[in-house]
């Protein structure tokens, strides 16, 4: 394996960790104004993902940071092209990192109602940008001879790119729904199982349509062939066992599906791309690659140094901060405003 080959990977497992962990993050706040029916349910939701949420997004800074340091191409070709879709991304995070943080500094309804939507918003716009921005990643955006983008942000809005989207957030609404079901307890965690089951069908539903429209509008048939390979196959079995899963009551084992399906989908589309970062809609020969877009040996080697020694105790952390707050939350206990 070559370093650019390694830092390939690296990034597609910090996004295949960002998108599992903040996945049922988004998912959380989708949901927190139709499942909490008073205020105190609402907030209790909030608790559900109070301890993890900003922990998770450091998830999506690294992803940018490795992106940054061991591929300079891709990243200056990535945020330049797709500025104003990421600029939106932004705003919604910084929103929604203000509702969690102001939502209960006033004791007012109608305070406290705004926030509640503030958080939906923040938490439903940035998987449907990243399921639109991984579309056009595969299907392939206009990058000229200079590795330049030369289109605008509406060349990035497509049926292919909007399915991609609707299929990520429908995908993380469930992991969410399915995240509350194992967190709480009580009427609450009838309604996100009875949320999961509405909403898993539709996932699956548009997830299939969108691997159908993936053999139409990207090369991936005439890469791969009719066979997709072992990894979608099992995450397509993974997301319709989902079902199966949550009629029996099973929420622990239908939230490891939905985390599988996160996972492997993420895998298929690194697989997918590689050794390609970003496929050029005018040109095959003008798309970026692990190659063409990577820094000097040097650096990528002095990186591998470095991550090797401070991931694992960041892992560590991270792991021990879910092991502390494993819990079930409940109405019965006070609520920590």
């Amino acid at each position: 394996m070559t370093l650019e080959s390694f830092w390939f990977a690296v990034i597609a497992v910090l996004f295949i960790g960002f998108f599992f962990l903040e996945g049922f993050d988004y998912g959380v706040g989708i949901l927190v104004p139709f499942l909490g029916k008073t205020d105190d349910e609402r907030r209790l939701l909030i608790n559900t993902i109070g301890p993890f949420w900003d922990a998770n997004e450091v998830w999506f800074i690294t992803a940018g940071g490795a992106m940054f340091a061991a591929f300079p191409g891709w990243y200056a070709t990535l945020f330049s092209g797709f500025y104003m879709a990421l600029f939106l991304l932004l705003v919604s995070l910084i929103g929604r990192g203000v509702a969690f943080e102001f939502r209960s500094k006033v004791e007012h309804a109608a305070w406290r109602r705004f926030w509640d939507w503030v958080i939906f918003g923040g938490s439903l716009l940035p998987p449907l940008l990243w399921g639109v921005a991984l579309a056009n990643m595969m299907h392939g955006v206009p990058i000229d001879q200079n590795k330049n983008y030369v289109g605008s942000f509406w060349d990035l809005i497509s049926l292919y790119s909007v399915m991609g989207g609707v299929s990520m957030t429908l995908l993380f609404v469930l992991h969410g729904a399915l995240f509350i079901s194992l967190r709480t307890s009580g009427v609450l965690q009838e309604r996100a199982r009875a949320a999961a089951m509405a909403v898993g069908a539709w996932a699956t539903a548009v997830t299939f349509l969108f691997v159908v429209l993936s053999y139409l509008e990207t090369d991936m048939f005439t890469r791969r062939g009719i066979d997709p390979g072992v990894v979608p196959i099992l995450a397509g079995l993974a997301l319709f066992s989902v079902q199966f899963f949550i009629r029996a009551k099973r929420d622990g084992w239908a939230f490891f599906m939905t985390g599988l399906t996160i996972v492997l989908s993420t895998i298929t589309v690194f697989m997918d791309l590689f050794p390609r970062v970003m496929v050029s809609s005018l040109n095959p020969a003008w798309s970026l690659t692990i190659y063409n877009t990577a820094s000097n040996p040097y650096s990528l080697k002095v990186m591998t140094i470095v991550a090797l020694t401070v991931v694992p105790f960041v892992l560590l952390y991270q792991g021990w901060s879910y092991w502390v707050f494993r819990k079930r939350l409940s109405s019965d206990h006070p609520l920590e405003y």
